[in-house]
């Protein structure tokens, strides 16, 4: 069954010196102010579209890395995932950095490293950025 999620953003005035409010729809979870100094600059209190995808990004690869590691047998007692998605302005997005911290009982550190590189691939949010550099820094807690 396939599923569609929905974000919708009203935008208003000119790119520089506009703004706009991006709701989560599908969800009813929030909805958030978005400018773009927030965007290229960083702001705090406001979100920014690699923010967002940096939180796709983040729970994607931990359900792809909690099914592959349980698949196998060793079920995480927990995962913390952190993407950090890069922007530059005029060139876009350059990459997504995924930081891993696990604890899997029972299992190895390299055991580990080829379930997190594996998961990074098989991770729909991943290939959905193909034509970024996706990197990884994983390890067992």
């Amino acid at each position: 069954m396939a599923v569609t999620s929905e974000a919708t953003t009203l935008w208003i005035g000119s790119l520089l010196e506009g703004s706009g409010t991006t709701s989560l729809d599908s969800s009813d979870a929030g909805e958030f102010p978005v400018t773009w100094a927030a965007r290229s600059e960083g702001v705090t209190g406001m979100t920014n579209p690699e923010e967002l995808l940096g939180a796709a990004h983040s729970a994607c690869y931990s359900m792809a890395l909690s099914n592959a590691l349980s698949k196998a047998g060793h079920t995480p007692t927990s995962l913390q995932v952190t993407a950090a998605v890069t922007f530059v302005p005029g060139e876009g997005i350059t990459g997504s950095h995924l930081l891993v911290s696990a604890s899997v009982p029972g299992l190895s550190a390299d055991e580990f490293q080829t379930f997190a590189e594996s998961a990074k691939t098989g991770c729909p949010v991943s290939a959905a950025l193909t034509g970024t550099s996706i990197t990884l820094e994983a390890t067992l807690a």
